[in-house]
Order: structure tokens, then sequence, then C-alpha cells
């Protein structure tokens, strides 16, 4: 099983480091965005998985990340837990609604479960750092783990307390473990940011580094091609 020790240690960034929406609209940002070849997949052939749903921190890294684990076939970047319908991106990272930068996974169960997407979730960010990662703060950034049913609550449940069990941090974990109820995709530009934007400052400074932490300690995890 795949345990990530995390120390709970503050990362301090610079001000322009942040996944807010000025850093997505900027001349210089749509000049660099690339033109990346991706199968697009339709509802139809997307019935065929299982969905997992998870927040922690911006969803440009987090998406990431999770593509590049075996077995999950699409990952969409949006927004949920809150109570507002068909909120903005604008709305949620200057935190005008209740909902949290998500990710939707599909993933193939026969390739990898969702007791690994956990173990994926929680070894991929800190989950002591209440309302915030890396230089994003604010409940928008929230850590919160899904569950579609009571299966799905007893394995984030007792990872958590497994991960607890370990004295893994020298803080209380403070990830939310919420039913989910609804998950609003978001703008198109934001999908598949990191690839698309490479020259980002917080994709180079932030996205990318988090990202290589992840598959430095989960490469039994990742896609052949993610190594």
């Amino acid at each position: 099983m795949n345990i990530l020790r995390i120390p709970s240690i503050a990362l301090l960034f610079f001000v322009s480091l942040s996944c807010q929406p000025k850093n997505t609209t900027s001349k210089s940002d749509l000049a660099e965005e690339k033109s990346i070849e991706k199968v697009a997949f339709t509802a139809t052939q997307l019935q065929e998985y299982e969905t997992a749903y998870f927040a922690s921190g911006c969803f440009w890294c987090v998406e990431a990340i999770f593509e590049s684990v075996k077995g999950v076939k699409e990952v969409y970047s949006g927004y949920s837990g809150g109570k507002e319908e068909n909120p903005t991106y604008e709305e949620v990272a200057y935190g005008r609604t209740g909902h949290a930068e998500a990710i939707e996974v599909y993933y193939n169960p026969e390739v990898i479960t969702f007791t690994q997407l956990v173990q994926v979730f929680f070894g991929s960010h800190d989950p002591t750092s209440l309302n915030r990662q890396g230089p994003d703060r604010g409940a928008q950034y929230r850590s919160v783990a899904f569950y579609k049913n009571e299966k799905e609550q007893k394995i984030i449940t007792d990872y958590v307390e497994l991960l607890e069990s370990k004295n893994l941090y020298d803080r209380p974990i403070v990830t939310q473990i919420a039913e989910f109820e609804k998950f609003y995709k978001a703008e198109e530009y934001h999908q598949d940011y990191e690839r698309r934007n490479p020259n980002n400052s917080y994709i180079r400074n932030v996205s990318i580094p988090r990202l290589n932490r992840f598959k430095a300690n989960f490469q039994s995890y990742l896609k052949e091609d993610s190594h």
C-alpha cells in the first residue's frame, strides 16, 4: 500500500503564482496555449467506466495527477461541494460559492480500484492544510474526498484512520469526507490546462513540481507514457 509521508511545511510562493482567473485570461497565457491531440470520449463511451470525485487544491494540478494514473480513462476539471447551480470559475475562485475546485475521474475498476484512487488522492497533496494547497488559499481549495455510497465512504474513512495511526503528519488530517451531490464541469479552457500551458508560471513552479513529486512516490501506479 502506498502511503506518502508529507511533512507539514508552509511553502512560500510569489503572489503571482496562484490558480486564479488572472493567470488564465492574460494575453501571454492565451498566446502560449498549445494545441494538443487527445481522444474525445462520448458520454456513451464513458458510461462504461466508474466515476470518482476529489478536491485537493487547484484543479489544474489535480487533473494532471489523475490523468497520469493507469486505469484512468478521462479526468475533467470542475466544481463540487456547494449548493449554487452552474457556478463559474470566477465565482468559485474568488470564494463566492460553497464549491471547491474538483475533478471528475472516469476509471476502469479492473485496472485501478477506488481504494487505490483514494491513496493517489492523499498521496498527492497535504491533507492537513486547511483551506489551502501551496499558494492557493480559500475554502474553494479545500481537501475533499467525495463518496457516492456507503462502501466508498468506509474506504475513505478507513484510510484516514490508517494514515492517522501511522503518525505520518505533525498536524491533524482536515480532509472533508462528503457525500457527492453534483459535479459542474469547468469552462473548456481549464480542461488539460497543464498540458496546454506548460510555460505558464504557475504550471512551471507549482503544478509540474507537484506532479513530479507524485510520480516519484507512485511509480507503480503510472501509465507507461507517464513515467
